[in-house]
C-alpha cells in the first residue's frame, strides 16, 4: 500500500484520492486492487472484473456502482486502486469519471474533467456520457 512507483495514468479524484488508468496488456507497476473492464490477464493482486462491452456501459448497473463504489473505498483506506480496459480509453475514461462523481464532482462536469486530468479522448460515446450524467 501507498503510493504510486510512476505517475503515468495516475489523476487525482476531487477528494484528492489517487487512481491510476491504463491498458490492461500493458506493463504495470503493482497496485493493491484493480477494476477490471474487459477481458485480459489478471493481475498478480486483488481485482474485480466488470462486464463492459467496448464502446458501451457496464452491462450491469447495480454492480458496476458497487465495484465503482469498492474502488473509492479502498483508495480512501490507502491503496493503490486502479481502472483498466482494452484500450485504456472509453471504458476506464468513464469509470474514472464516475468514481470522480461518486467523490464529489458535479456530474455536467465530469467528462471535461477526465479529459483534461488522464485523457483527451476518454468517455468515447454519446451513451458513456449519458450514463455518467444519470449516475447518481
Amino acid at each position: 500500500m501507498g503510493d504510486w512507483a510512476d505517475t503515468i495514468g495516475v489523476v487525482e479524484l476531487p477528494g484528492g484520492v489517487r487512481v491510476r488508468g491504463r491498458r490492461i496488456a500493458d506493463p504495470a507497476s503493482p497496485a493493491d486492487f484493480s477494476l477490471l473492464l474487459a477481458p485480459g490477464p489478471p493481475p498478480d493482486w486483488a481485482y474485480r472484473r466488470l462486464r463492459w462491452p467496448d464502446f458501451w456501459v457496464p452491462v450491469d448497473r447495480a454492480d458496476a456502482l458497487d465495484a465503482l463504489r469498492e474502488a473509492l473505498r479502498r483508495g480512501y483506506a490507502g491503496q493503490r486502486v486502479e481502472v483498466a480496459c482494452r484500450g485504456g480509453t472509453g471504458r476506464t475514461g468513464t469509470a474514472l469519471a464516475a468514481l470522480a462523481i461518486l467523490d464529489g464532482l458535479p456530474a455536467d462536469r465530469a467528462v471535461d474533467w477526465v479529459r483534461g486530468a488522464y485523457r483527451p479522448r476518454a468517455v468515447e460515446t454519446p451513451w458513456q456520457r449519458r450514463w455518467l450524467r444519470r449516475l447518481t
